[in-house]
C-alpha cells in the first residue's frame, strides 16, 4: 500500500540536479529512494539511488517531477529532512539536514538518531 505523506523535503536547486542525473544515467521513469543504511562513523548512513521497483512498505511522495520511495522502517527516522544542493568555488554536493540526527561525524554523510543505534564502524 502506498501513501502521499510528505518525509523528507527535496528544494528545488537538488531536484534539478537530481533529474539531470536521471538523464545522464538514462534512469527516466525511475524512484528516488533515499534510505538509512546501517554504517559509517556514528553508525547510520544515508544512502539516495535510482530505483526501478516500489515495494509494499514504501511510503511515495513526488516533488519536483521526482518520485521519491521511503520505507516505512526508514520513514521516523527521516521525516522532516531535507534535501539541498550547494555549490561553492569548490563545485558542488548534496547536503543532507535531518532533525532526528542527534551526532554526526565530520564527513556529513553519517550521523546516529534517537531511534536507531546503527553499526558505527571505524572512522580513518
Amino acid at each position: 500500500m502506498t501513501s502521499s505523506k510528505q518525509v523528507i523535503e527535496i528544494t528545488q536547486a537538488a531536484g534539478f540536479h537530481i533529474q539531470e542525473m536521471m538523464e545522464h544515467n538514462e534512469e527516466q521513469g525511475s524512484f528516488l529512494r533515499v534510505a538509512v543504511n546501517g554504517g559509517g562513523c556514528s553508525g547510520l548512513s544515508y544512502g539516495m539511488h535510482f530505483d526501478k521497483e516500489k515495494k509494499d512498505d514504501d511510503i511515495e511522495d513526488e516533488q519536483h517531477g521526482l518520485r521519491i520511495l521511503v520505507s516505512r522502517e526508514d520513514a521516523p527516522i527521516l521525516m522532516g529532512t531535507k534535501i539541498d544542493y550547494k555549490q561553492s568555488l569548490m563545485g558542488g554536493g548534496f547536503t543532507i539536514d535531518n532533525p532526528n540526527a542527534i551526532a554526526s561525524c565530520g564527513c556529513g554523510t553519517s550521523f546516529r538518531a534517537a531511534k536507531r543505534e546503527g553499526t558505527p564502524e571505524v572512522c580513518e
